[in-house]
């Protein structure tokens, strides 16, 4: 299926011209925003990133130390998402879900659950290149028991890519899975789940999860349910949403980050930045459908300000 960003490569590009037109908005008492916003959310990451370039040579400045000195709050987490090259920036929000206090487990969850193999690969060395520690134990020191081992596995990036499903050995791995959950007389093991769920492919898992239901006529979802609690129930049954369908997935992320009080402002930046030239437009479709009403409306209602035009202005 043909994937739709919603940011694209300005045409007539020129980026001398940009970064120029960026040192003038810096001028003088406060900031030009109205301009910040035309060129940088209207450009793709990679012209982004040859404006800085070309700021750097006119100017001898780094533009993005330009942005946080001028900019604040929201606004400015977005014009940085913006600005970082793409899997570097997926790399950033990881050491982000880890450090501090308590690990956000969802963050991890859907970042290594929707990147392949070869993206995962870069991320995790750029981690390393960032934080002079590895993800692996970085994730080894913030979690424990299942959830851990879940992590790890996802964040080795060994996932089978092909396309091929053998119904056969669905209906086997779905029996295990049945075996090692549903039908143990004494808890769970774990490690049969964790094994199908990040060493299959993705068309694989999707027969495996039918065939599961075909045996015990509900779904798997159900059966994390029963057989897991806490953070590794969670994030499992992100997990499997991730894999069933990923567009449906972070639609639903992105509405679940402005539910309710409050706004999940790291995570709607994430998404919209680091879809905007991916499958955005997907995206926007499927939100629409499943929430009866767009995402621009849902942003309109729930940010402000110069934050909010700059998420407007990706998302259109």
């Amino acid at each position: 299926m043909a994937k739709t960003p919603t940011v694209r490569p300005a045409a007539d590009f020129d980026e001398e011209a940009d970064a120029k037109a960026l040192k003038e908005a810096f001028k003088g008492f406060g900031t030009d925003e109205e301009t910040v916003i035309a060129i940088i959310g209207n450009r793709s990451n990679d012209q982004r990133r040859k404006i800085a370039a070309a700021f750097k040579t006119m100017y001898g400045k780094d533009l993005i130390k330009e942005l946080k000195s001028e900019l604040r709050g929201n606004f400015e987490d977005i014009m940085v998402a913006l600005m970082t090259e793409p899997l570097e920036y997926q790399a950033k929000e990881l050491h982000h879900a880890i450090s501090g206090l308590g690990t956000n487990e969802s963050t991890l969850v859907e970042i290594l659950g929707i990147h392949n193999n070869e993206e995962i690969t870069t991320i995790v060395n750029l981690y390393e290149g960032l934080y002079l520690t590895s993800l692996e134990s970085d994730i080894k020191g913030d979690t424990t028991g299942h959830l851990k081992r879940l992590l790890v596995s996802l964040a080795n990036g060994h996932r089978d890519e092909s396309d091929e499903v053998d119904e056969e050995s669905a209906r086997q791995d779905a029996q295990a899975l049945l075996q090692a959950g549903e039908l143990l007389f004494a808890g769970t093991d774990e490690s049969v789940f964790n094994m199908v769920l990040c060493q299959r492919n993705r068309p694989q898992l999707r027969r495996i999860f039918h065939e599961y239901e075909q045996i015990t006529g509900h779904s798997i979802e159900k059966a994390i349910e029963n057989e897991f609690s806490g953070d590794i129930k969670d994030s499992l049954l992100q997990l499997v949403h991730a894999v069933r369908d990923p567009i449906d997935f972070l639609a639903t992320r992105l509405h679940d980050s402005m539910e309710g009080i409050g706004t999940d402002d790291r995570t709607l930046i994430r998404i919209v930045v680091g879809r905007s030239e991916i499958d955005l437009g997907e995206i926007k479709e499927v939100f629409e459908a499943k929430y009866g009403k767009t995402l621009a409306e849902s942003i309109e209602q729930d940010t402000s300000g110069d934050y909010k035009r700059t998420l407007l202005a990706i998302v259109a």
